[in-house]
């Protein structure tokens, strides 16, 4: 992945998106996001874009401010709108202005808040490091914010809900700003430390977990995949003989590949396909680097996958069923055959594929946390436009996306021939049926 270390030379855009819907977020943040978006879109409303933004921007130095409440609701309302904010819109030059204060709060928020404020302060890091891109700034933020990540993380005593959010922010932080490829190695060694104690044991009993501790180890799990796709050729090939059964002595992996494939025994639904895409991403690497790589345990392997694509227990949910018959079909498919069922993604004038399960896995973390935003972070973030090979974003004038749009009445027209033609293709179809009925 491509890292510069200069600063970059982005100008402060401030483009609109569709509005955001994070869960418990303020009304008021929420519905001020909201028309800000539309009004600075260029919609059928109109209005003065310049009025607005430093109207948004008023709104969000209050948001700021109240980071430091004395009221644990009030914090967590702030921090809520900055979330909203930095996923729906880019706001670089107000950002970089405004860093270390940010950083600040998030850190106080982090030490001192509990649960939820916890949760949203993890999150708001990561999207402000999405935000400044792969740089000094956000290399910056990182260092400062992650002894206090790793703290909680490896904190039993902490609360649940923090350490679960840690572990899926300080993956992606990880992503955007580490520079030293040996501290990637570390931090995927405490995450290791934390999805290996839901491995099923060599005697096949499983250990006793409560959801809450499963959905930590799962988003352990996912981070250190995530990381995994940035991992030199020659560690991913210490994990791959490591899967072989030879013992290698690297800097951050002695042993557990072996037993990834016994998380796929999980209780947990979410457990099993995050094990199963970890798995499909480990070979698609190894066949990067070698075409016929091949695994002694490739056969029973394909077996475990292919009862999980088939699934049928009674005992589990019929939704828990059918998601993952779907996700172990493709995995089978990958560990099998080496392909990938391929997804396009439209954003904007432009459509991106997901054509592998490392781009998949890149694509669905930065989407956990701009939600809603994503299309227009592919359009107008140059950092993840560089992340996934986009090319500096397009200039589109509003004349040209206007012309693109359906206006609203036009599209109640369509949608009132369709249902009219659709109502007289069924009439016909029961009038057959009745016919031969009757005969």
């Amino acid at each position: 992945m491509p890292r510069s270390k200069k600063r970059s030379t982005r100008g402060g855009q401030h483009g609109a998106v569709q509005s955001s819907s994070d869960e418990d977020a303020s009304i008021e943040t929420l519905s001020h996001c909201s028309t800000c978006s539309d009004v600075m879109s260029g919609g059928d409303e109109g209005g003065e874009a310049g009025d607005d933004s430093e109207d948004f921007q008023y709104k969000l130095k209050g948001f700021i401010d109240s980071t430091v409440d004395k009221s644990a609701k009030t914090r967590q309302g702030a921090l809520d709108g900055l979330k909203t904010a930095m996923a729906t819109r880019l706001l670089y030059e107000f950002i970089l202005e405004r860093r270390m204060t940010v950083t600040d709060s998030i850190e106080r928020c982090l030490k001192k808040g509990k649960g939820e404020e916890q949760r949203a302060a993890a999150s708001l890091a990561c999207l402000l490091c999405i935000q400044l891109g792969s740089g000094i700034e956000s290399e910056e933020v990182l260092k400062s914010l992650k002894p206090i990540f790793k703290n909680i993380l490896s904190d039993g005593a902490a609360n649940i809900q923090a350490r679960q959010a840690v572990a899926t922010s300080l993956g992606l932080c990880t992503l955007v700003a580490e520079d030293d490829i040996l501290d990637v190695y570390a931090t995927m060694q405490g995450f290791e430390s934390l999805f290996t104690r839901s491995y099923v044991r060599e005697d096949g009993s499983r250990p006793a977990l409560n959801p809450q501790t499963s959905l930590l180890h799962t988003n352990a799990l996912l981070s250190w995949g995530l990381l995994l796709t940035i991992c030199s050729a020659s560690q991913v090939k210490d994990i791959i003989h490591n899967w072989e059964g030879v013992v290698f002595d690297s800097v951050w992996l002695v042993r557990h590949l072996p037993k990834l494939p016994r998380l796929l025994e999980s209780e947990d639904v979410n457990m099993r396909i995050a094990a199963g895409e970890t798995i499909a991403l480990l070979f698609e690497l190894a066949r990067d680097m070698d075409p016929e790589f091949e695994s002694d345990q490739w056969e029973p392997l394909c077996v475990k996958l292919g009862a999980l694509a088939t699934d049928c227990n009674k005992h589990r949910a019929k939704t828990d069923k059918r998601k993952q018959r779907s996700v172990f079909r493709d995995v089978l498919k990958a560990v099998e055959e080496g392909t990938f069922q391929t997804e396009t993604i439209r954003f904007g004038t432009e459509r991106m594929t997901i054509d592998s399960w490392v781009r998949k896995r890149t694509y669905d973390a930065f989407r956990e946390f701009v939600g809603s935003g994503m299309n227009y972070h592919l359009q107008a973030n140059e950092f993840i436009r560089d992340v996934f090979e986009l090319g500096p974003p397009m200039l589109v004038d509003q004349a040209t996306l206007k012309a693109m749009k359906i206006s609203r009445f036009e599209r109640h027209l369509y949608n009132a021939a369709a249902f009219k033609a659709r109502t007289k293709a069924r009439s016909k179809f029961r009038d057959k049926r009745s016919d031969v009925g009757e005969f």
